[in-house]
Protein backbone atom coordinates (compact mmCIF):
# COMPACT_ATOMS: atom_id res chain seq x y z
CA UNK A 1 0.00 0.00 0.00
CA UNK A 2 1.17 3.85 -0.73
CA UNK A 3 1.43 5.98 2.45
CA UNK A 4 1.99 9.29 0.48
CA UNK A 5 -1.25 11.02 0.54
CA UNK A 6 -1.37 14.66 0.01
CA UNK A 7 -3.49 15.63 2.75
CA UNK A 8 -3.22 15.87 6.60
CA UNK A 9 -5.67 13.01 7.49
CA UNK A 10 -7.13 12.25 10.85
CA UNK A 11 -5.28 9.82 12.46
CA UNK A 12 -5.82 8.99 16.22
CA UNK A 13 -2.61 8.32 18.45
CA UNK A 14 -4.97 5.58 20.28
CA UNK A 15 -8.31 3.95 20.10
CA UNK A 16 -9.42 6.30 22.49
CA UNK A 17 -9.18 9.49 21.10
CA UNK A 18 -10.35 8.19 17.54
CA UNK A 19 -12.99 10.50 16.48
CA UNK A 20 -14.96 8.25 14.73
CA UNK A 21 -14.90 5.81 17.68
CA UNK A 22 -18.55 6.73 18.25
CA UNK A 23 -19.88 6.03 14.62
CA UNK A 24 -17.51 2.42 14.07
CA UNK A 25 -18.00 -0.63 15.40
CA UNK A 26 -15.94 0.04 18.27
CA UNK A 27 -19.19 2.51 19.63
CA UNK A 28 -19.99 0.06 23.07
CA UNK A 29 -16.50 0.12 24.54
CA UNK A 30 -15.80 2.03 27.56
CA UNK A 31 -12.32 3.91 27.85
CA UNK A 32 -11.11 0.59 29.66
CA UNK A 33 -12.21 -1.60 27.10
CA UNK A 34 -11.45 0.11 23.82
CA UNK A 35 -7.61 0.00 24.82
CA UNK A 36 -8.17 -4.01 24.20
CA UNK A 37 -8.77 -3.41 20.70
CA UNK A 38 -5.33 -1.79 20.22
CA UNK A 39 -4.54 -5.54 20.89
CA UNK A 40 -6.55 -6.82 17.91
CA UNK A 41 -5.76 -4.36 15.35
CA UNK A 42 -2.31 -4.43 13.38
CA UNK A 43 -2.35 -0.58 13.04
CA UNK A 44 -3.15 2.27 10.91
CA UNK A 45 -2.95 2.99 7.12
CA UNK A 46 -3.21 5.82 4.56
CA UNK A 47 -3.62 5.63 0.93
CA UNK A 48 -3.53 8.48 -1.64
CA UNK A 49 -7.12 9.64 -3.77
CA UNK A 50 -6.81 7.11 -6.35
CA UNK A 51 -5.44 4.02 -4.71
CA UNK A 52 -7.25 0.90 -3.92
CA UNK A 53 -7.97 -0.26 -0.86
CA UNK A 54 -9.01 -4.22 -2.04
CA UNK A 55 -10.40 -5.58 -5.01
CA UNK A 56 -13.27 -7.46 -6.58
CA UNK A 57 -12.33 -11.55 -6.61
CA UNK A 58 -9.54 -11.34 -4.07
CA UNK A 59 -9.20 -12.51 -0.75
CA UNK A 60 -9.17 -9.67 1.69
CA UNK A 61 -6.74 -10.78 4.49
CA UNK A 62 -7.66 -7.44 6.09
CA UNK A 63 -11.09 -5.28 7.25
CA UNK A 64 -11.16 -1.27 7.54
CA UNK A 65 -12.19 1.44 10.00
CA UNK A 66 -12.57 4.64 7.55
CA UNK A 67 -10.80 6.78 9.86
CA UNK A 68 -10.84 9.65 6.96
CA UNK A 69 -11.88 10.39 3.47
CA UNK A 70 -13.83 8.90 1.24
CA UNK A 71 -14.36 5.21 -0.80
CA UNK A 72 -16.30 4.13 -3.44
CA UNK A 73 -17.86 0.72 -3.47
CA UNK A 74 -18.01 -0.51 -6.88
CA UNK A 75 -18.42 -3.57 -9.08
CA UNK A 76 -17.19 -4.69 -12.23
CA UNK A 77 -19.75 -6.02 -14.85
CA UNK A 78 -18.48 -8.99 -17.32
CA UNK A 79 -18.24 -6.22 -20.69
CA UNK A 80 -16.50 -3.56 -17.78
CA UNK A 81 -19.47 -1.34 -16.80
CA UNK A 82 -19.08 0.02 -13.37
CA UNK A 83 -21.85 -0.25 -11.15
CA UNK A 84 -21.24 2.02 -7.39
CA UNK A 85 -23.03 0.14 -4.85
CA UNK A 86 -22.15 2.99 -2.20
CA UNK A 87 -19.74 5.92 -0.69
CA UNK A 88 -18.09 4.88 2.28
CA UNK A 89 -17.47 8.02 4.75
CA UNK A 90 -15.84 7.93 8.11
CA UNK A 91 -16.70 5.65 10.65
CA UNK A 92 -17.53 2.77 7.88
CA UNK A 93 -16.33 -0.87 8.40
CA UNK A 94 -15.27 -2.19 5.53
CA UNK A 95 -14.65 -5.92 3.49
CA UNK A 96 -16.93 -7.65 5.80
CA UNK A 97 -19.12 -10.17 4.14
CA UNK A 98 -20.63 -13.25 4.98
CA UNK A 99 -18.25 -15.35 4.14
CA UNK A 100 -15.07 -13.60 4.85
CA UNK A 101 -13.02 -16.53 3.63
CA UNK A 102 -14.58 -16.27 -0.12
CA UNK A 103 -13.14 -13.80 -2.78
CA UNK A 104 -14.58 -10.05 -2.33
CA UNK A 105 -17.89 -9.48 -4.08
CA UNK A 106 -16.79 -5.77 -4.81
CA UNK A 107 -13.64 -3.22 -5.18
CA UNK A 108 -13.05 -0.37 -2.60
CA UNK A 109 -11.24 2.61 -4.13
CA UNK A 110 -10.44 5.43 -2.43
CA UNK A 111 -11.77 8.60 -4.10
CA UNK A 112 -9.70 11.29 -1.60
CA UNK A 113 -7.05 10.52 0.11
CA UNK A 114 -8.04 8.21 2.96
CA UNK A 115 -6.76 6.46 6.55
CA UNK A 116 -7.90 3.58 8.09
CA UNK A 117 -7.72 0.98 10.92
CA UNK A 118 -6.39 -1.92 9.95
CA UNK A 119 -8.11 -4.97 11.63
CA UNK A 120 -6.69 -8.66 10.32
CA UNK A 121 -9.41 -11.14 9.26
CA UNK A 122 -8.46 -13.74 11.58
CA UNK A 123 -8.70 -11.75 14.35
CA UNK A 124 -12.26 -10.70 14.12
CA UNK A 125 -14.12 -13.68 15.76
CA UNK A 126 -11.54 -13.63 18.63
CA UNK A 127 -12.31 -9.87 19.30
CA UNK A 128 -15.93 -10.32 19.12
CA UNK A 129 -15.60 -13.82 21.70
CA UNK A 130 -13.50 -10.78 23.87
CA UNK A 131 -16.46 -8.21 23.17
CA UNK A 132 -19.69 -9.72 22.19
CA UNK A 133 -21.42 -6.10 22.27
CA UNK A 134 -19.34 -5.55 19.31
CA UNK A 135 -20.75 -8.77 17.69
CA UNK A 136 -24.51 -6.90 18.12
CA UNK A 137 -22.82 -3.81 16.73
CA UNK A 138 -21.88 -5.94 13.49
CA UNK A 139 -25.68 -7.16 13.23
CA UNK A 140 -27.08 -3.65 13.77
CA UNK A 141 -24.70 -2.02 11.20
CA UNK A 142 -25.18 -4.30 8.41
CA UNK A 143 -29.07 -4.34 9.12
CA UNK A 144 -28.30 -0.09 8.65
CA UNK A 145 -26.46 -0.96 5.53
CA UNK A 146 -29.26 -3.60 4.14
CA UNK A 147 -32.08 -0.54 4.55
CA UNK A 148 -29.64 2.02 2.82
CA UNK A 149 -29.25 -0.99 0.00
CA UNK A 150 -32.66 -1.19 -0.46
CA UNK A 151 -33.67 2.50 -0.70
CA UNK A 152 -30.95 2.77 -2.99
CA UNK A 153 -32.66 -0.16 -5.14
CA UNK A 154 -35.83 1.84 -5.12
CA UNK A 155 -34.13 5.00 -5.78
CA UNK A 156 -32.47 3.26 -9.02
CA UNK A 157 -35.46 1.30 -9.69
CA UNK A 158 -38.48 3.77 -9.51
CA UNK A 159 -37.56 7.38 -9.20
CA UNK A 160 -37.21 9.61 -11.86
CA UNK A 161 -33.92 11.10 -12.68
CA UNK A 162 -34.33 14.14 -11.05
CA UNK A 163 -35.38 12.26 -7.76
CA UNK A 164 -32.45 10.15 -8.04
CA UNK A 165 -29.95 12.30 -8.06
CA UNK A 166 -31.34 14.64 -5.32
CA UNK A 167 -31.78 11.55 -3.19
CA UNK A 168 -28.14 10.36 -3.57
CA UNK A 169 -27.29 14.05 -3.00
CA UNK A 170 -28.64 14.17 -0.21
CA UNK A 171 -27.58 10.99 1.78
CA UNK A 172 -24.19 12.27 2.02
CA UNK A 173 -25.24 15.58 2.73
CA UNK A 174 -26.52 15.02 5.62
CA UNK A 175 -24.17 12.64 7.15
CA UNK A 176 -21.31 15.08 6.55
CA UNK A 177 -23.37 17.87 7.85
CA UNK A 178 -23.85 16.80 11.37
CA UNK A 179 -20.10 17.35 11.61
CA UNK A 180 -19.73 20.35 9.62
CA UNK A 181 -18.79 23.95 10.63
CA UNK A 182 -22.05 25.86 11.57
CA UNK A 183 -20.92 28.74 9.37
CA UNK A 184 -21.25 26.40 5.80
CA UNK A 185 -23.85 24.69 7.54
CA UNK A 186 -25.61 24.01 3.53
CA UNK A 187 -22.50 23.28 1.88
CA UNK A 188 -20.07 20.01 2.43
CA UNK A 189 -17.00 18.62 0.42
CA UNK A 190 -18.62 16.78 -2.50
CA UNK A 191 -15.49 14.25 -3.68
CA UNK A 192 -17.95 13.26 -6.69
CA UNK A 193 -17.78 13.73 -10.59
CA UNK A 194 -21.06 13.38 -12.95
CA UNK A 195 -19.49 9.80 -13.62
CA UNK A 196 -19.46 8.57 -10.28
CA UNK A 197 -23.13 9.95 -10.02
CA UNK A 198 -24.23 8.11 -13.01
CA UNK A 199 -22.18 5.08 -12.42
CA UNK A 200 -24.03 4.97 -9.11
CA UNK A 201 -27.81 5.74 -10.64
CA UNK A 202 -27.74 3.85 -13.65
CA UNK A 203 -27.52 7.40 -15.71
CA UNK A 204 -25.28 8.42 -18.53
CA UNK A 205 -22.81 11.63 -17.32
CA UNK A 206 -24.88 14.07 -20.15
CA UNK A 207 -27.82 12.87 -18.35
CA UNK A 208 -26.87 13.38 -14.85
CA UNK A 209 -25.20 16.96 -16.14
CA UNK A 210 -28.70 17.76 -17.61
CA UNK A 211 -30.77 17.23 -14.36
CA UNK A 212 -27.95 19.03 -11.98
CA UNK A 213 -28.11 21.89 -14.58
CA UNK A 214 -32.26 21.77 -13.67
CA UNK A 215 -31.63 21.83 -10.19
CA UNK A 216 -29.50 24.60 -10.12
CA UNK A 217 -32.07 26.68 -11.89
CA UNK A 218 -34.43 26.20 -9.84
CA UNK A 219 -32.39 27.14 -7.21
CA UNK A 220 -32.14 24.08 -5.17
CA UNK A 221 -28.66 23.22 -5.21
CA UNK A 222 -25.29 24.00 -6.66
CA UNK A 223 -21.76 21.90 -6.93
CA UNK A 224 -19.25 23.70 -7.51
CA UNK A 225 -15.79 22.29 -7.89
CA UNK A 226 -15.68 20.04 -4.91
CA UNK A 227 -18.05 21.77 -3.33
CA UNK A 228 -22.12 20.91 -2.83
CA UNK A 229 -23.98 23.66 -1.75
CA UNK A 230 -27.89 22.59 -0.61
CA UNK A 231 -30.13 26.22 -1.07
CA UNK A 232 -33.41 24.44 0.04
CA UNK A 233 -33.21 21.12 1.78
CA UNK A 234 -36.85 20.73 3.06
CA UNK A 235 -37.83 21.22 -0.82
CA UNK A 236 -34.98 19.08 -2.44
CA UNK A 237 -36.07 16.38 0.40
CA UNK A 238 -39.86 16.66 -0.91
CA UNK A 239 -38.44 15.78 -4.69
CA UNK A 240 -36.63 13.09 -3.92
CA UNK A 241 -39.31 11.49 -1.77
CA UNK A 242 -36.26 11.56 1.23
CA UNK A 243 -36.66 10.58 5.06
CA UNK A 244 -34.80 13.23 6.09
CA UNK A 245 -35.47 12.07 10.33
CA UNK A 246 -34.13 8.43 9.57
CA UNK A 247 -31.22 9.61 7.63
CA UNK A 248 -30.18 11.92 10.66
CA UNK A 249 -30.46 8.84 12.91
CA UNK A 250 -28.13 6.98 10.77
CA UNK A 251 -25.59 9.79 10.88
CA UNK A 252 -25.77 9.97 15.11
CA UNK A 253 -25.96 6.14 15.40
Amino acid sequence: MSHRPKKLLNIPSNCRTCSVRNEALCAPLSDGEIAVVEHFKSGNCTLPAGAGLYSQDEVCSDLYTLLDGWVSLYQILEDGRRQILDFALPGAFLGFQPNLDAPASHSAYCLTDIAVCVFPRENLFDLFRAHPELALRMAWITARDGAMAREHLTNVGRRSARERVAHLLLEPFYRVRRKADARQENSINLPLTQEHIADALGLTTVHVNRTLRGLRQADLLDISGRTLTVRDPAMLAEIAGFDVEAARERASA
